[in-house]
């Protein structure tokens, strides 16, 4: 019956209870439970907006180890053509017991970033509305913090940027381009 066939679809459905801490100097949290079968898009919705953010501007979420290396990116936009898109991205298809987590970028102009660490899975509590906030402590500063990059990460950068010599002469006969034209 399809009554029955509901219930195993609803017994199934798993809960993922998440702690999104804020990377500023002071202690800035959420723990939220949002349905595994949830899309990127829709949990990047939710952690923004239980920061007190409006979820509109650019955003990626990044794979991560123990240890909060960035690995792979999954874009709110793909502008490449190459990067995985949230909306088509379901949450436990990127994150299980093996993979817990997950950097977050919100604002690219601002930097916001979080750490999102997978906590437990568990299953749904009746009478609970997802996605569910069950803390939420400390205050999202005014502005975002500085981000400190190291110069020793940019020294090969600049020692090619450095070496390079531009020559308009041989810039313009490579793109066909004259003087006379150019100017006229």
């Amino acid at each position: 019956s399809l009554v029955g066939s509901e219930m195993c679809i609803r017994d199934r459905i798993m809960i993922y209870r998440f702690r999104v801490i804020l990377d500023v100097d002071t202690d800035v949290f959420r723990d939220i439970e949002v349905e595994s079968h949830i899309n990127l898009e829709d949990f990047h919705q939710c952690i923004s907006k239980s920061f007190g953010f409006n979820g509109e501007e650019m955003a990626s979420f990044y794979k991560s180890d123990e240890d909060w290396n960035q690995g792979e990116e999954y874009s709110l936009f793909d502008t490449e053509g190459d990067t995985p898109v949230m909306a088509d991205t379901i949450l436990e298809s990127v994150m299980d017991e093996d993979n817990r987590h997950f950097l977050y970028v919100y604002d690219f102009y601002n930097m916001w970033t979080f750490f999102v660490d997978l906590k437990e899975i568990g299953h749904e509590v009746e009478g609970v509305t997802y996605p569910h906030i069950l803390t939420s402590y400390g205050f999202v500063p005014e502005d975002a913090p500085e981000k400190n990059f190291v110069a020793e990460d940019f020294d090969e950068f600049d020692s090619e940027f450095n070496d390079f010599e531009f020559d308009q002469d041989e810039f313009d006969e490579y793109h066909g381009y004259s003087e006379d034209e150019y100017y006229s």
